[in-house]
């Protein structure tokens, strides 16, 4: 279930809406915990959405997605984090490398043949991790304000010394929300597990399609994030698109029907 100390999350949706009102599916993981799940059958290649930190699978990303896909007939899995959305486990319990267990567990278990992976934010890091662990499942990725390494570059490089004494002592910090009344949670062990898992420090093995969707006017993943992670992958076909005006959710009407294209470009082979 959802945990009520849960952050606010910039994708998170605003308005329920009928996508949302359908009940998930569950899936049960190797270590006990149940993960919340809609999947629609359909050809290959598949696509699969990773929301980010503190998302959940029914923003306005993941669910027009869905229906935009799953109109051309093919297959499509959206799902919840542990501790994120409906699935259970304590949002503070969660690290880098769980959430990407858990995506591993979603992949093998929910689908069959190549996929698409489309990944918002944290969920363009956790997209990567899954490609280098998963190559021969991974047709193409889409990353939307993709935040490979954001534990380490976009949180503990910009906290002051304060905030990292009192991760230090208590292990938890609470931050203000843009987003919400209600604080942001970052963890000492989402940070040292982060240091684990960290790609932009060298050339990344990924040679499948990529395509990058980034903000200019993000305030949370910097663009000069996403070209330091086209520096980085080694295969040649690799794009990004700046969008001047974008911000970190990439939602509006446009955005959506930017991300449609793409994702349909990759489809097509």
């Amino acid at each position: 279930m959802t945990d009520a100390s849960q952050p606010a999350s910039p994708d998170r949706p605003a308005t329920d809406s009928a996508a949302n009102s359908v009940a998930a599916d569950r899936l049960e993981t190797a270590d006990g915990q149940v993960l919340a799940y809609h999947r629609t059958p359909g050809r290959s290649p598949g696509v699969v959405f990773l929301g980010g930190y503190a998302s959940d699978m029914t923003g306005t990303k993941a669910t027009a997605l869905e229906a935009h896909v799953c109109s051309r007939g093919h297959a499509f899995l959206r799902f919840d984090y542990r501790g994120h959305g409906q699935s259970t486990s304590r949002f503070e319990d969660g690290t880098i490398g769980r959430w990407r267990d858990d995506a591993l567990a979603a992949i093998d278990a929910l689908t069959g043949g190549p996929q698409i992976l489309v990944g918002s934010s944290m969920g363009g890091w956790i997209a990567l991790l899954v490609a280098l662990a998963r190559p021969e499942r991974v047709a193409g990725l889409v990353g939307i304000a993709a935040a490979p390494d954001f534990t380490e570059d976009l949180m503990w490089a910009e906290f002051d010394e304060d905030q990292r004494a009192t991760l230090a002592r208590d292990r938890i910090l609470r931050l203000p929300s843009e987003y919400s009344d209600e604080p942001s949670i970052v963890t000492m062990d989402l940070i040292e597990d982060g240091r684990n898992h960290l790609l932009l420090r060298a050339p990344i093995p990924i040679r499948v399609p990529v395509r990058l969707l980034q903000g200019m006017r993000d305030p949370d993943v910097p663009y000069r994030h996403a070209l330091t992670l086209v520096d980085r992958l080694e295969g040649d076909d690799v794009q990004i698109r700046l969008l001047k005006d974008g911000d970190h959710r990439l939602s509006t009407e446009r955005d959506l029907a930017i991300l449609a294209d793409t994702v349909d470009a990759l489809l097509a082979g």
